[in-house]
């Protein structure tokens, strides 16, 4: 991991992982550099990932007071444990649903937890977050938050979209990437992490994007994403596409196997082809 700052009070915590025949996706973590420093998930639990020296590259893990589980998916609960070690006085920020759902592989100590719901805030010492369900999840225990200080919307999942290279997907600014390969790439995401999305009509949809557009935040921090300041109106435009787009339909047990044989004997796993490009599509980007 690699960490970097983004906007005026926030470090990221740069990861990627390939993704065969797609591309390579971010997945990240964040500081909020608040009067009571927040972690916001905690990454991959890969063995060679140690996340409590990524966070140390931001703040002392000793003072992080609050960590945000955005969802407790594992590739936002990679580093969950190892921190509440190091990070003796931090409580985490979850909901009834996403402590459940932890509880079915390893409890989380009850006395540490704080359950906030979508709508409800948290008062971290020099500025509330305000919670709040992003239009695109994977997860029901989904909860992103908008730091009122900074202007910053850290949507979880919402917004990812896989690149073409771990440096992109690691990237300090999504806006290196081409503006159309951005929306398609925003697209695919979409229909793979929330294939729900197609069951919803277009206007019941739109209405749920209203209050992303009403917040207008200076910068937005996906964990599947790199930072995105001063695009939040284009996004939401691709976003409000979904319903109508082509289902993701990924390889069969054939493709895979002769995606397999594709590998030279002792390489390393990267993106690889794909027999099919994925079943999406995205409309161009008009100027």
């Amino acid at each position: 991991m690699t960490a970097h700052k983004a906007g005026r009070d926030t470090t990221v915590l740069s990861d990627s992982l390939p993704v065969p025949g797609i591309g390579f996706l971010a997945v990240n973590a964040f500081v909020v550099h608040a009067r009571e420093p927040v972690v916001v998930d905690t990454g991959l639990g890969l063995p060679d990932r140690d996340f409590v020296s990524a966070v140390a590259e931001a703040v002392d893990p000793a003072d992080v007071r609050w960590i945000w589980l955005t969802h407790p998916d594992r590739d936002h609960t990679g580093g969950l444990f190892a921190l509440l070690a190091a990070a003796p006085e931090a409580r985490i920020v979850t909901t009834y649903i996403g402590a459940g759902i932890m509880s079915t592989e390893r409890p989380l100590p009850m006395d540490r937890v704080y359950l906030l719901n979508p709508g409800q805030s948290l008062d971290v010492g020099d500025r509330t977050l305000r919670a709040f369900r992003p239009p695109l999840y994977d997860n029901p225990a989904t909860v992103g938050f908008y730091d009122d200080r900074s202007r910053t919307c850290f949507s979880s999942d919402c917004f990812g979209s896989p690149l073409p290279s771990a440096e992109l997907a690691e990237g300090e600014d999504v806006r290196a990437v081409g503006a159309e390969e951005l929306r398609a790439g925003q697209l695919l995401w979409a229909t793979i992490d929330s294939p729900w999305v197609h069951l919803v009509e277009d206007r019941r949809f739109g209405q749920a994007l209203k209050p992303l557009q009403e917040m207008d935040p200076e910068l937005v921090l996906s964990v599947h994403l790199p930072p995105a300041p001063g695009l939040i109106g284009r996004m939401l435009d691709t976003l409000s596409l979904a319903p109508g787009s082509d289902p993701f339909v990924g390889p069969d047990q054939a493709a895979l196997e002769r995606m397999l044989a594709g590998f030279e004997p002792g390489a390393e796993a990267g993106p690889g082809p794909v027999p099919e490009k994925p079943r999406t599509t995205a409309p161009p980007v008009v100027a």
